[in-house]
């Protein structure tokens, strides 16, 4: 094991450890599972970084690298869903995407080859990375013990601008799923 991907376990683990905190009815710990996923996000960037640096890239962290990510941002959007903060509309497309896209990387990878992500795969995940960062910031500035943030036109801003990010991640979502459907038949179209 080499230290990209004791990152990417860690990520993982961290998405478990904010999973459980984002849940709790303390504002502390909703707070606390803020910085958890902060952290598991700059896991993606280090776990990158020291592979590329250290030249450190194995088949382990091609493969578990971009499961990780989906793990994260799945579970994140899932708790969304539940919390009625997001449309489950949303959440199912974004998870039967994922779900196709690592499917497809994963019998590439049986035939011995590692599909690379694509650009639009790239600012799909920006996008969705904004809006988690937006509900995050959003549940915390709803159950806030400052009560300026709570007025009903704050809070009415804060979804509708959400909503607006979320409509550009599905967006993103659907377009680059397609494109890299398109671009890699030869995996599954016999």
């Amino acid at each position: 094991m080499k230290l990209p991907n004791y990152l990417t376990l860690s990520r993982i683990v961290l998405t478990f450890i904010f999973a459980a905190l984002i849940y709790q009815p303390q504002f502390y710990l909703k707070v606390l599972a803020l910085v958890i996923f902060i952290m598991a996000s700059f896991t993606d960037f280090l776990d990158g970084y020291f592979a590329k640096k250290m030249n450190l890239c194995s088949n382990f962290g091609k493969i578990m690298d971009p499961i990780a990510d989906k793990f994260l941002m799945l579970t994140a959007f899932f708790i969304f869903a539940q919390m009625a903060i997001i449309p489950a509309s949303m959440f199912i497309v974004i998870f039967f995407r994922e779900m196709l896209i690592t499917g497809l990387r994963l019998v590439a990878v049986g035939r011995g080859k590692v599909l690379a992500a694509e650009k639009l795969g790239k600012y799909k995940t920006v996008v969705q990375m904004v809006a988690v960062y937006m509900i995050l910031f959003f549940i915390l500035l709803k159950e806030s013990p400052l009560t300026a943030w709570k007025t009903k036109t704050a809070l009415f801003y804060w979804e509708m601008s959400i909503y607006g990010v979320m409509l550009v991640a599905i967006f993103l979502t659907l377009v680059s799923g397609i494109s890299y459907l398109s671009g890699n038949k030869e995996y599954y179209d016999r």
